[in-house]
């Protein structure tokens, strides 16, 4: 069920989903987000649910909320990236019951026409893989179609990956999505037969979805988001970004 939904005019840019916690989502978003403003748009990330906070200087502060702030282009604040955080880090649903909280449709829908109406283009990124609870009678895959964004698979390369990865894609489709494209993280530098592995994965997403590779991610000892983005096809991205009839980068101005 999908309890709430937007115009999908109102918003343009994309959402970043995993074939697991752990994928490799926000190294990817940030570096989206860094790829977006050298593109002279105005950039700006949003995570709706983030779990697990840690003090620091006197503030709970969640590491996925400020690796989106720090990149993006336009200046927001720590509640507009993330206007659901909450303390422990496990399973959102849990993590929101811990604290008598609720996470609320309506809250993320106005936090990302909010961000939206900011940026020329707003980088989603999911919890978890594509269909975490997020309370009793909806989840990220119901979130993914409310928003209405073309959808980016996050792989993270370990094994096992060929099959979540197909199954991810698979029900990205069946919710009536657009799959724009996926892209390799290596997440595990030891895996082996990673060559075949990605081969088989480029066959499978092709011939079952008709899907592009939008990059592969290799191991990196410091994943900057412009070291991330370097293993990006930009001609791919420039398609994902520009397909949309909702495309609306208007200005090479950077707001700080």
């Amino acid at each position: 069920m999908t309890p709430f939904a937007l115009d999908p005019q109102a918003l343009h840019g994309c959402f970043v989903t995993g074939t697991d916690t752990g994928a490799g989502k926000t190294h990817v978003s940030a570096a989206l987000l860094h790829w977006c403003a050298q593109q002279g748009w105005r950039s700006a990330g949003l995570k709706p649910v983030a779990a697990g906070t840690t003090l620091i200087d006197g503030r709970l502060t969640n590491d996925d909320v400020q690796a989106l702030r720090q990149v993006s282009s336009v200046r927001l604040t720590d509640a507009e990236v993330g206007p659901l955080q909450f303390e422990a880090a496990c399973a959102p649903e849990i993590a929101a019951a811990l604290e008598r909280r609720l996470i609320d449709p309506a809250t993320i829908l106005s936090a990302a026409l909010h961000v939206a109406s900011r940026a020329d283009v707003i980088v989603v990124e999911g919890v978890g893989g594509f269909c975490v609870p997020l309370g009793p009678d909806w989840d990220t895959a119901d979130l993914a179609v409310a928003l209405g964004l073309p959808v980016i698979l996050v792989v993270g390369l370990r094994l096992g990956c060929i099959s979540h990865a197909l199954l991810t894609a698979e029900a990205i489709r069946a919710r009536g999505l657009l799959l724009a494209g996926w892209i390799a993280n290596t997440v595990d530098p030891d895996m082996a037969h990673i060559a075949d592995n990605l081969a088989s994965l480029h066959h499978e997403m092709t011939r079952r979805h008709q899907t592009p590779s939008l990059g592969v991610v290799p191991w990196l000892d410091t994943a900057t988001p412009a070291a991330v983005a370097a293993h990006l096809d930009a001609t791919a991205l420039k398609r994902v970004f520009t397909a949309s009839p909702s495309y609306r980068p208007s200005s090479p101005e950077k707001t700080t």
